[in-house]
């Protein structure tokens, strides 16, 4: 049985290990202002950034999804680990030894599955980058140099060569302490005759590496004509490798790619790595199957949906590049960035034009690049005969639809001119209302039904308030959160968790019936159980604490949501604001109060109760005065 992994090694990863670094290895954020980032959730598909993170508090929360929590839980969510995996991953980045309880410690037994899985596609990368060197490997060489690649570019993409025989790398990998299963589970071996061989053999390797640089499998290319087996091998579907989530190059294209919001995709490895050293380190490649919609994922999170986003795709100009390029047009849709494709010319892919005219010619090729729709649209008009007043009618048909679907509507009104142009239809006004009408009705069923259109539209920079963006399922008692009242409790939790050197000491004297919803009322108690805002106005681990003392994993979660939710005000919060929302809360419980007693002061006296009744009076009295001077005074009268 595993050893449980030491508390204080545990408190040191999560403090060793910024949030914002990990979360920025997966998606680009940006200043979303009070010391927090924001970016696209990576857990559900959105159009605006609602995923905010807190450096700050080490926490994230997502207010379209509710998904929320540290470090800790972003990487067990995304990358599907159990809590020890993701200890042991976060630790080997910060360089921290853990401590293993309950017996000790024995690697190779005791790591998580992916872990170990990963280790081992480490361990592989590795040796084959070692075979590359060897005399064996000549052709493997020999092969790059015809393409123009040399070690250093080699080195830069970590290639390498599995050698010809049947086993090599499964002993290599026994001798590390790998097991039979663990090597079959990760796809580098498979099984023979009479027992585990290796999958890859005489070939030269590209390592395929996830958006967070670890590598989840190979793309294994034939060099030899007795190898019977196709051109390109992959890796096999596996627990770390699915082919479609996964984008060769992207771990060294994505800082460039969130910088310059723009994308270039094309299709093979070499293609990769012929644009990278031309100067295009913004290039990817599917990795042995079509663009779909786990890449677009990928690149979403990177472009940040904004309008000057850009995805290039590089396709031949044969028939199974046009082909090709017409299937990514049915995806444009899916993006909120501008798609543009370039054809290379004479078929020759971005690989054989630096062979053949030098880096110039790469970077020459993606900056002459053409709207996806025009492509497609010039692809439609070829089909039909537009001499004929059918054929004309027919194209517009078809073609009509491509120029509703363009996102700009600057550009769709100048568009449809310009089919009327190319279709030769005289009336150019007909086409244009045409569009105009079929990108309303489009618009419209979006509307009605669409996945994006069914939230509310928030001005720029503004995150979906969390009671709207909530979905509907079990997530605690339905409460009108949204009224004057409870907003104003929630900005005050909000305070308390955020800033609690501006609430503290007078937050904490307040009682829980001062928080008229009920959850807002447990977090209130989470707090003073933590110690309370005064203990947490110097103290880095107060959230963490107030997360821990939470009853169950609802609460914890409107913890995170409230340490991490931007605050009501455009400035830096100070005394000032503070004070207002102390006093707006107090108002409203004395307010409450009053009510509550002027009912049973009235009840008291029409059942003959004088001398309860006149202490009700007193009180109220009393708490009406406290009232006056609350508004008079605000936070001054606390």
């Amino acid at each position: 049985m595993a050893g449980r992994i030491n508390d204080d090694d545990v408190k040191a990863v999560r403090d060793a290990v910024p949030i914002d670094a990990v979360v920025s290895e997966y998606l680009q954020l940006r200043n979303a202002g009070g010391g927090n980032l924001k970016g696209l959730c990576p857990f559900h598909d959105e159009k605006s950034p609602s995923f905010h993170v807190s450096p700050a508090k080490g926490l994230y929360h997502c207010f379209g999804c509710q998904e929320g929590g540290d470090t800790v839980d972003f990487i067990m969510k995304i990358d599907h680990l159990s809590f020890a995996e993701t200890i042991e991953r976060l630790a080997s980045q910060a360089g921290i030894t853990l401590r293993y309880e309950e017996g000790g410690y024995t690697p190779g037994r005791q790591q998580g599955e992916r872990t170990r899985l990963v280790e081992s596609h480490k361990i592989a990368a590795q040796f084959y980058a070692e075979q590359l060197d060897g005399a064996e490997a000549e052709i493997a060489r020999a092969f790059l140099a015809e393409r123009g690649f040399d070690q250093s570019a080699a080195q830069h993409f970590g290639l390498g060569y599995s050698p010809a025989g049947w086993d090599h790398l499964t002993r290599f990998l026994r001798g590390r302490g790998f097991s039979d299963q663990e090597l079959v589970l990760s796809g580098l071996s498979q099984e023979g005759r009479r027992g585990p061989i290796d999958r890859f053999r005489g070939r030269l390797m590209w390592p395929i590496r996830d958006i967070a640089g670890e590598v989840v499998g190979f793309g294994a290319r034939k060099l030899r004509e007795d190898d019977n087996g196709p051109k390109y091998l992959n890796t096999p579907e596996t627990p770390l490798y699915r082919k479609s989530h996964v984008l060769y190059g992207i771990d060294l294209a994505k800082k460039e790619i969130a910088k310059t919001s723009r994308a270039v995709v094309v299709e093979g490895y070499t293609d990769v790595m012929a644009c990278h050293l031309s100067g295009i380190t913004t290039a990817i490649a599917t990795c042995g199957t079509s663009f779909g919609e786990g890449h677009i994922k990928i690149l979403r999170r990177l472009l940040m949906d904004h309008s000057g986003s850009e995805v290039v795709f590089t396709f031949d100009g044969d028939a199974a590049g046009q082909k090709a390029a017409l299937r990514a047009f049915e995806d444009d849709q899916k993006f909120a960035a501008e798609t543009s494709i370039a054809i290379t010319p004479g078929g020759m892919d971005p690989c054989d034009l630096r062979l053949a005219k030098g880096d110039a010619a790469v970077a020459d090729l993606v900056e002459s690049r053409t709207p996806l729709f025009e492509f497609a649209l010039r692809h439609v008009a070829s089909r039909h005969n537009l001499d004929t007043t059918v054929g004309r009618a027919a194209a517009l048909d078809e073609a009509a639809p491509i120029v509703a679907r363009i996102k700009n509507s600057s550009i769709q009104h100048e568009s449809a001119v310009q089919l009327a142009g190319m279709l030769g239809i005289l009336d150019t006004q007909f086409v244009v209302r045409r569009v105009s009408q079929l990108a309303r009705w489009a618009r419209e069923r979006g509307r009605d039904g669409g996945p994006d259109q069914a939230r509310p539209q928030q001005r720029r920079g503004q995150a979906a308030p969390p009671e709207q963006a909530r979905p509907a399922g079990p997530r605690g008692p339905a409460l009108n959160l949204r009224s004057p009242a409870r907003r104003v409790e929630r900005e005050l939790l909000k305070l308390a968790l955020q800033r609690p050197d501006l609430v503290s000491p007078a937050f904490d004297a307040y009682g829980a019936d001062e928080f008229t919803a009920p959850p807002y009322a447990v977090v209130r108690q989470c707090i003073e159980d933590a110690g309370g805002a005064t203990a947490g106005a110097a103290d880095p681990s107060y959230v963490p604490r107030v997360r821990e003392a939470a009853p169950d994993d609802t609460v914890r979660a409107m913890v995170t949501e409230l340490a991490v939710e931007p605050l009501l005000t455009r400035r830096d919060p100070d005394e000032a604001y503070a004070g207002v929302q102390l006093a707006t809360v107090r108002i409203a419980a004395v307010d409450a109060r009053i009510a509550d007693l002027e009912g049973a002061a009235r009840r008291s006296e029409a059942q003959g109760d004088h001398a309860g009744s006149a202490a009700m009076l007193q009180e109220l009295w009393v708490l009406q005065q406290y009232g006056k001077t609350l508004r008079e005074r605000g936070a001054a009268a606390l």
